[in-house]
């Protein structure tokens, strides 16, 4: 027990599209000590958490609660008393129908400081991503936020269905799906006009969004129809109409495919962002994980004895960034590389160098033999000492090659690339279930990696509806040796090439 009271934040984390957070609550997320989080609250905003901050899961849906909203009030109460500073995410906004005053009450009966952290409210996100603006002056000028959780049967209801089914205002009721028979029922028998547009949002603001339209005659039977469940939002009102016109989030080109990433999560984020931002629903099921070489001594003899070099040869992001975090550990800065000419495969790790403050003298695009040979033409080599700082398990195209031109070539371990199998479990049953569109190989371990975590399981059979896609060549090789035949090759071999060959292979199957 600490003297000092920490400070409970309560953050509303937003509808699901973890863009729309603010950046308020990304600071405060970013500060915590503890992190407690909704079953509404995108698992994604936890990245920003720090790496030692306590991580708990409090969520609540359908009648499985993980914690009584009691004990979650308990738990801040303890934490906070214990000095740590809280995080609470909670899914939208805290303030509209996500108990966030109880738990301000609750902190301030018990002398707990806190803030509130305003977030976006789904009852206008989810509508928007849907195409239906809640308010406009040729429909109408104002709006209802009204829970839909509350039994609209029972006696002593605060619903005012009068008031509702007279008004001109949007009607948005939150979880109220279960009782959407019941909402309807009470609206008409109250006057409501049965023409009048329907439409329940499910997942908005996600690649999982579903959209059912109707009126408040056919609406009840088209959700039947769609098997459409929790969690969604209820619209009703005569802006639903616009949909057909403004709806746009649906219409992005990869809306709905779900797209597994086997990187390392250290790496995946611009792949997960340009796949997202294409409508995809990225599934991250790292087959991989990037670590440091478990000798670390040649690559730190290496860097002290940098003088004896003449070039540097880096062949992927992580060559680059693995050599500079040794050589700043060992008290070295750029400048030691004054007299060094660089060489690096492709223009990923060229940008990544540069951000180092070091531009490329050499730049072969591929691995391939004949681009290295271009690359260096009219350079000679004969004797040059070449450090080449890489992975442990890597291809001797590039050694070889120099080796011809009369290099002398010293490669050192940077880094190692280790199998990850922590989600092996979930990849088996998303497959088994037929829930993934496509997966993505972005190196020949994330190839091995994921068919090692498919045996004994047939993999042929498992992957018979899924759609693959290869980074280039060198991968592919790996894959049609592993007995993938992949679907789709990148033209260009890096991120953005492989987001590309995904694209148009969809495009040219609408």
């Amino acid at each position: 027990m600490t003297d000092k009271t920490g400070k409970v934040y309560l953050i509303g984390a937003g509808p699901g599209d973890p863009g729309l957070l603010t950046i308020k609550a990304k600071e405060c997320i970013e500060n915590a000590d503890v992190v407690v989080y909704d079953y509404l609250a995108s698992p994604f905003l936890l990245d920003y958490a720090k790496k030692d901050a306590q991580v708990i899961y409090v969520g609540k849906k359908g009648g499985d609660h993980t914690l009584t909203q009691d004990k979650i009030n308990l738990l801040l109460v303890d934490k906070a008393r214990q000095g740590f500073d809280i995080a609470r995410l909670k899914g939208g906004d805290p303030f509209v129908f996500g108990r966030g005053g109880e738990e301000a009450q609750m902190l301030l009966g018990h002398g707990v400081p806190y803030e509130v952290i305003p977030g976006v409210t789904s009852a206008i996100a989810a509508p928007a991503y849907a195409g239906i603006p809640v308010t406009h002056r040729d429909h109408t000028s104002f709006v209802s936020f009204i829970t839909g959780h509350e039994d609209p049967t029972k006696k002593d209801t605060s619903m005012q269905w009068d008031v509702y089914a007279k008004s001109n205002a949007t009607l948005v009721f939150l979880m109220g799906v279960k009782n959407l028979e019941n909402i309807v029922k009470n609206l008409v028998e109250h006057g409501k006009a049965m023409d009048t547009p329907v439409a329940l949002v499910r997942w908005g603001t996600t690649a999982r969004q579903q959209t059912v339209t109707g009126t408040l005659e056919t609406i009840v039977e088209r959700v039947k129809e769609a098997e459409l469940k929790s969690p969604a939002i209820i619209v009703i009102g005569h802006v639903v109409s616009l949909r057909d016109e403004l709806a746009w989030f649906d219409k992005r080109p990869l809306f709905g495919k779900r797209i597994v990433i086997t990187r390392a999560r250290a790496q995946a984020s611009d792949l997960v962002s340009n796949l997202t931002k294409l409508g995809a629903q990225c599934i991250e099921i790292p087959t991989i994980q990037i670590a440091p070489p478990k000798d670390s001594g040649p690559l730190k003899e290496s860097v002290n004895n940098i003088n004896n070099y003449d070039w540097l040869v880096f062949t992927s992001v992580n060559g680059v960034e693995f050599f500079f975090n040794t050589l700043f550990d060992t008290g070295k800065d750029v400048r030691a590389l004054g007299h060094l000419k660089i060489a690096c495969i492709g223009p990923v790790t060229k940008k990544r160098l540069k951000e180092y403050g070091i531009i490329s003298d050499i730049l072969p695009e591929t691995y391939r033999a004949e681009s290295v040979i271009d690359a260096f033409s009219g350079i000679d080599m004969t004797n040059k000492r070449v450090l080449l700082p890489r992975a442990k398990v890597a291809r001797t195209v590039l050694p070889e090659e120099l080796t011809k031109m009369g290099a002398k070539v010293h490669e050192v371990t940077a880094y190692e690339t280790r199998l990850f199998t922590s989600k092996k479990e979930e990849l088996i049953s998303l497959l088994e279930n037929n829930e993934i569109d496509a997966v993505t190989f972005t190196s020949s371990s994330t190839v091995s990696n994921f068919m090692s975590q498919l045996e004994p399981k047939d993999a042929k059979l498992l992957l018979k509806n899924v759609v693959t896609a290869s980074i280039g060549p060198i991968t592919s090789k790996t894959a049609r040796s592993l007995g993938i035949e992949p679907d789709i090759e990148a033209e260009e071999f890096t991120i953005q090439g492989l987001t590309d060959s995904l694209l148009a292979y969809y495009e040219s199957r609408q």
